[in-house]
C-alpha cells in the first residue's frame, strides 16, 4: 500500500477550502487569480493580450484563424473518453484544460506565475525554472536518452526544451488536451518552440517517417504505448494537477513503458517549501480556486508511490525556493 504523509490541510487551509465550496466566492477568486496573472504578466515585458491575439490570429486579420479548428479535428482521437477528474475547472477556465482559452494562454501564464520564483528573475523565470530540472538531469542521469516521453506535454515548451539538452533524442508529447496538442504541433510545424528554448528546426508533419516530435493526444495512465519504449519520462509540473489515484496510476503507466535502466523525472511543486506553509490565506485562495487536486498532492508520499510502483527510491533535489526535481530508476 503507498504511503501517505501526514499533511492533512492546516487551519488555514481549511478555512480557504471552506470559501471555496461557496460557488460565488469561488468564482471571484477564480476572477482575481487571473486578473493576476494577466497584471503580472504585463508588468515583467510579456503583453498577454496581444500574445494570446497573434496566436489567435496566426498572423491574418481573422480574430481567429479557422485553421485552428481544422488542425484540432486532426489531432484529436475521437475514441478517447476524458477521466472524470480532467472534467474540472482548472486555472480559472471552467472547461478546463479542454478550451482554447486554456491552450492559447497557457505560455503567456507561465511567464507571469514563475517571474517571483527568483528575485529580479521577471520574465527569465520560467527558462531559469527550466533549466534548473535540466541541469538535475544532467546531473543524474549517465547516458543520454534516445527515446524521451513528455508526459503532460501541454503546449509543447516542456517538450522543445528537452530537445535543447537532448538534441539526438527522438521525443514524444502526450497530454490529455487536444487543445494544447493542436498549439504544439503548430510551433513544430513553424519551428517555433517557447521564446527562451532555441529550437529553431522545423518539422511539417508530426506524424512522417523521421519525426523530430510526435504529438500523443492520450491519458498518461493508459497511453497505449509499447511496453519498454522509452529512455525517460518526464513529467513536468503535472503531478500537482493529479489526484492521488491518478498519480499512482500515471507512476504505474511510466514503469511498464520504460526500458530496463531507463529514469522517471518528475519536476513539480515542493510540499515542503517553506513558501507555501507561510502562504497568506488570500494568496493560498487564489492559488486553490484554480488548483482542485493540490491537497491531495501535498498528502501523497510521492517517494513512497514511486519506490512501490517499481523503481529505486528516488532522489530528490530542492530546484528552486518552492520546486523539486525527483528522479528514479527502473528498479
Amino acid at each position: 500500500m503507498t504511503a501517505t504523509v501526514d499533511s492533512s490541510p492546516r487551519l488555514a487551509s481549511r478555512l480557504v477550502n471552506g470559501v471555496l465550496a461557496i460557488k460565488p466566492l469561488a468564482k471571484l477568486a477564480k476572477y482575481q487569480a487571473r486578473s493576476m496573472m494577466i497584471k503580472r504578466a504585463e508588468s515583467i515585458g510579456v503583453y498577454w493580450r496581444q500574445e494570446v491575439q497573434t496566436l489567435r490570429s496566426r498572423g491574418t486579420e481573422a480574430a481567429f484563424s479557422p485553421e485552428w479548428e481544422i488542425e484540432l479535428a486532426q489531432i484529436t482521437n475521437p475514441k478517447l473518453a476524458y477521466p472524470g477528474y480532467y472534467l474540472r475547472s482548472f486555472h480559472a477556465y471552467e472547461q478546463g484544460n479542454l478550451s482554447w482559452d486554456a491552450a492559447m494562454e497557457v505560455e503567456v501564464a507561465a511567464y507571469a506565475v514563475h517571474a517571483r520564483i527568483w528575485d529580479k528573475a521577471g520574465a527569465k523565470g520560467d527558462r531559469m525554472l527550466r533549466q534548473s530540472y535540466h541541469d538535475s538531469l544532467n546531473q543524474q542521469i549517465a547516458t543520454s536518452p534516445q527515446a524521451i516521453l513528455d508526459i503532460g506535454c501541454s503546449v509543447g515548451m516542456s517538450t522543445f526544451a528537452l530537445k535543447t539538452i537532448y538534441p539526438d533524442a527522438r521525443i514524444t508529447g502526450l497530454d490529455l488536451s487536444p487543445y494544447f496538442l493542436t498549439i504544439a504541433h503548430y510551433h513544430s510545424q513553424q519551428g517555433v518552440s517557447d521564446q527562451e528554448s532555441g529550437i529553431k528546426q522545423s518539422t511539417r508533419s508530426s506524424t512522417s517517417q523521421s519525426p523530430i516530435f510526435t504529438w500523443i493526444h492520450a491519458p498518461a495512465e493508459a497511453t497505449g504505448l509499447p511496453d519498454a519504449s522509452f529512455d525517460l519520462v518526464s513529467a513536468h509540473l503535472i503531478f500537482h494537477e493529479l489526484p492521488r489515484n491518478a498519480a499512482i496510476d500515471i507512476l504505474q503507466e511510466a514503469r511498464r513503458l520504460l526500458r530496463p535502466g531507463g529514469h522517471l523525472a518528475i519536476m513539480d511543486m515542493n510540499p515542503k517549501s517553506e513558501i507555501y506553509a507561510q502562504m497568506p490565506p488570500y494568496i493560498l485562495t487564489l492559488l486553490k480556486s484554480t488548483e482542485p487536486y493540490l491537497d491531495e498532492y501535498f498528502a501523497l508520499d510521492l517517494e513512497q508511490a514511486i519506490y512501490d510502483a517499481g523503481f529505486t527510491r528516488p532522489t530528490i533535489t530542492c530546484n528552486s525556493p518552492r520546486h523539486r526535481t525527483v528522479i528514479a530508476q527502473v528498479r
